[in-house]
């Protein structure tokens, strides 16, 4: 049930939040420690990066079948259960001696993962008032860029001094932590009688919903395409090597950034501010592989100050396009979220393969040219999606009526 109190439960989203930070740290922990983990189990890295890979994969195959499997459950109930998945899946990771059965544990995390992000947002939209959804979800997805920022850098440097096994013991540790949280705080939220049942078909009928789920993996395939090879970018031009862990912490603290602009934006000029950051993730992509021939002298702080803008462009746009879905999808807006979820892992894992594609053919130079394409054919949509995908706020909508001629 909707709450129809004013005031946020600031608890429960923290926890929800928390929980988010976890999923996104249990992602991408392997790929910090591959070495290790390759060494352990006596694999290639190569070999041990399926460990991310798989996760990814599983989340394409099973996310719509078990969210429509499991929409009768009640939220807090999935929710709580889901963490608890993610808490076994890295301990068995951290206790098993033999690959295929990490492999396993990691099909285990992927499927939670893909569950978490498909019921998070219905749910936080149903213990808000409708007019806080957009804040709501900004402090939730806050989550996503701690995980990206600290989350991640902070296990892989907790591996590297205490063993790679541990720190999956640590996060493993945290989940059970986490879901005695989220019985305590996590209000029930039971159907609402009468509602229809979820179906991927009506979403998708729903006007605005093909748009947004077409626009959103379009920016996360520009993102990740570069992000992926951040790397051999950064090295082509000549930056130090520190420039690249500094730069992904940037991203993650600039995602941080925009998510609060989102979350002050979202309920009230949504499309003029979602239209603003994409804007400045082309030009800063765009503008990326002319730095160290145009400013040598200031590469670095160049490049950063771009990376900012980019970074910030990427966490506002997630909280856009999440209040996006749920408005389009109106009464079937479960499915149309769980069909985003889909949408999203089919962008993040089409973008490393676009931007891997583009360094073997264009050069390292060049990826973020490449990387700027999808980006382009997204603000292209969000400016042809005015009606139903992404219309105006009711400031901008008071706006308009204000500037528009007397009768």
């Amino acid at each position: 049930m909707t709450s129809q109190s004013n005031r946020l439960p600031v608890g429960a989203l923290i926890v929800l939040a928390a929980i988010g930070f976890t999923a996104i740290t249990t992602e991408l922990l392997p790929s910090g420690l591959l070495p290790q983990i390759s060494a352990d189990f006596r694999v290639s890295e190569a070999t041990a990066g399926y460990l991310t890979a798989g996760y990814a994969a599983i989340i394409v195959v099973t996310v719509i079948p078990l969210s429509l499997l499991l929409s009768r459950v009640p939220r807090h109930y999935l929710l709580i259960a889901l963490i608890l998945f993610f808490a076994a899946s890295n301990a068995l990771v951290a206790i098993v001696s033999d690959f295929g059965a990490a492999m396993g544990s990691r099909v285990v995390g992927g499927i939670a993962h893909g569950l978490l992000w498909s019921a998070m947002a219905p749910f936080v939209a149903r213990i808000v008032p409708a007019h806080k959804v957009g804040k709501a979800l900004a402090i939730v997805f806050s989550g996503n860029s701690l995980g990206l920022a600290i989350g991640a850098p902070v296990g892989t440097a907790l591996g590297n001094i205490v063993g790679w096994r541990a720190a999956f013991l640590v996060l493993a540790a945290s989940g059970v932590l986490l879901a005695l949280l989220a019985v305590w705080l996590l209000p029930p939220v039971r159907r609402i009688p009468n509602t229809p049942h979820p179906t991927i078909r009506k979403a998708i009928g729903q006007p605005g919903v093909k748009t947004v789920a077409v626009g959103w993996p379009l920016m996360l395939m520009a993102h990740f395409a570069l992000f992926t090879y951040i790397a051999p970018f950064l090295r082509e031009v000549r930056l130090p090597d520190f420039s690249i862990p500094l730069s992904i912490s940037v991203l993650g603290v600039a995602g941080l950034v925009g998510i609060w602009i989102a979350g002050v934006t979202v309920d009230s000029r949504p499309r003029r501010w979602l239209l603003i950051t994409v804007a400045g993730v082309v030009a800063s992509l765009a503008l990326l592989p002319l730095v160290g021939s145009v400013l040598p002298a200031l590469a670095l702080p160049v490049t950063l100050v771009l990376m900012l803008v980019w970074g910030t462009g990427i966490g506002a746009m997630g909280i856009y396009n999440q209040s996006a879905i749920l408005r389009a999808g109106g009464e079937y807006r479960d499915a149309a979220n769980g069909l985003t979820v889909l949408t999203i892992q089919i962008g993040i894992m089409i973008g490393a393969m676009f931007g891997a594609a583009a360094l073997t053919i264009a050069g390292p130079l060049l990826i973020p040219v490449a990387a700027a394409i999808p980006a382009v054919v997204a603000f292209v949509l969000i400016l042809a999606g005015r009606r139903h995908a992404y219309p105006p706020g009711p400031k901008e909508r008071q706006a308009a009526l204000a500037d528009a001629p007397s009768a």
